[in-house]
């Protein structure tokens, strides 16, 4: 903290909270060290469902295409 990056990516994905559950992650907590030890120097990073999104800057129409195909399989 302060994290401007994340405050920007949280900003973009506002519109599409009603579509996914956001679960930050702290990486700097003791207990995300795994976390950290990954992407110390990634932030922010996106998964989505488990597997790895993107990273650094929200991709509006890769987050876009790839939520579209999750809600797709699950119908």
């Amino acid at each position: 903290k302060p994290c401007p990056l994340c405050d920007e990516a949280k900003e973009a994905l506002e519109p599409y909270k009603r579509r996914f559950i956001l679960q930050e992650v702290d990486i700097t907590l003791p207990e995300n060290s795994a976390w950290h030890d990954k992407y110390k120097y990634d932030i922010p990073v996106f998964h989505l469902n488990g597997k790895f999104l993107m990273r650094h800057r929200v991709d509006i129409p890769e987050f876009e295409d790839r939520l579209r195909k999750l809600e797709l399989q699950s119908e």
